[in-house]
């Protein structure tokens, strides 16, 4: 019987520097992302994070207009990092095999960040590849017509950024150990502009990714914010439950549930965690919170109270979590209740750039599982956020 190896990875991107004059050059054509020195030279002091981590994309700080320009850039405004194998003698993007108890989100922000030597937070999702293991360091790769009794390995790969060194020690304790890979593992890291990198990768399953990459780069997705929407833990029955019904609490399952998710919260790095002021939420984030010595932001318009007398102002407020997110650069992970999910997803598939994108916010009660997340990924544009990926969060409780 044929074996798959999961594995996940992804490619890990930043901003080139450039000089003064072209920067000022690229920001009157008003056509790309442009950082100029001020926020490059910042960039120099803290080398683990990116130019735009720099402008405030990672610590949750404003980019001031002075320093960043932020729409589609150019390509070779990018530089992508690529890993060299002495195993394999080959360049490709850092990945790795997915461990047990760990998901592909996990999985790849842990491979990364062992290969690469940098933290990294997760971005919008770019696609997979299959392929023999047999081929494994071939330069040309079978994903069709192969044998259905091979043993096959199955990677899932994302776009990355590296995050500052004061968020990497602020969430270590949620998202666990990450350890530089071995000198035999991985012996070079280079950064290369996407057309350099195309002629540098050793296989063809590479070059795929790299178009898919390019694809979401035109989309906007290098400046991408995400934005988690939480549904808390199992609670209490109602019906068992003697106090308030915003005083009921989750349960066991509930609470290790959450204690899961904060490891899968941890992928996308929010530095923002709101939440309905009610206990359930509340609890559902506050392993995360305590974990990153982040604070917890309440929302009274989230509550389900709130929401029954004026949904109206709980999309608002939602609305306006988005609105932060961007203009901060930001990521944030917000809890609330089922019923007021589903009226947060009526607004939300509007944003969506397709209508498949949009079909992933279930239309039916209860619209996601207790205990989980999506991460959505906005984009500012001229008529307002717009969402560009969507992807499901769930904990592994074992």
């Amino acid at each position: 019987m044929s074996k798959i190896v999961e594995a996940a990875g992804g490619i890990l991107y930043r901003r080139r520097r450039l000089p003064d004059d072209v920067a000022r050059r690229r920001a009157d054509e008003g056509s790309s992302v442009i950082t100029t020195a001020a926020a490059t030279d910042a960039a120099a002091s803290a080398p683990t994070a990116t130019t735009a981590a720099a402008a405030g994309i990672a610590t949750g700080t404003a980019a001031s207009p002075a320093t960043a320009v932020f729409g589609t850039p150019r390509f070779d405004d990018i530089e992508v990092c690529l890993v060299h194998r002495p195993k394999y003698d080959d360049w490709s993007w850092p990945k790795g095999k997915v461990d047990p108890n760990e998901s592909h989100m996990h999985a790849a922000v842990r491979e990364i960040g062992e290969e690469t030597g940098l933290p990294v937070a997760l971005g919008p999702y770019l696609g997979d590849i299959e392929y023999p293991q047999s081929e494994e360091g071939s330069k040309q790769r079978h994903t069709k017509n192969y044998a259905p009794n091979v043993n096959t390995k199955h990677i899932r790969f994302w776009m990355a950024t590296a995050i500052s060194p004061v968020d990497k020690l602020k969430r270590t304790a949620a998202l666990g150990p990450v350890h530089r890979a071995d000198v035999g593992e991985i012996d070079d890291v280079i950064w290369l502009t996407p057309d350099k990198a195309r002629k540098k990768l050793t296989h063809s399953t590479d070059k795929e990714i790299l178009a898919l990459f390019i694809d979401r780069l035109q989309e906007g997705a290098a400046d991408a914010v995400p934005v988690i929407l939480v549904r808390h833990g199992k609670a209490e029955a109602r019906k068992s439950w003697k106090g308030t019904d915003a005083n009921r609490p989750i349960t066991p399952r509930g609470a290790a549930a959450a204690f899961a998710l904060s490891h899968e919260l941890a992928c996308f790095n929010p530095v923002r965690l709101a939440t309905s002021p009610w206990i359930r939420c509340m609890e559902t984030l506050e392993t995360f919170s305590w974990q990153t010595g982040r604070d917890m932001v309440k929302l009274d318009p989230l509550t389900e109270d709130a929401f029954a007398a004026d949904p109206q102002a709980a999309w608002e407020c939602f609305a306006s979590e988005i609105e932060y997110a961007l203009k901060h650069r930001s990521p944030a992970a917000i809890c609330m209740h089922r019923p007021v999910i589903g009226g947060i997803f009526d607004h939300l598939r509007a944003l969506c750039v397709s209508d498949s994108l949009a079909k992933r916010l279930i239309a039916k009660s209860p619209y996601m599982p207790t205990g989980s997340a999506l991460a959505l990924f906005a984009v500012a544009t001229p008529k307002g956020p717009r969402i560009i990926d969507i992807q499901k969060v769930n904990p592994l409780v074992y």
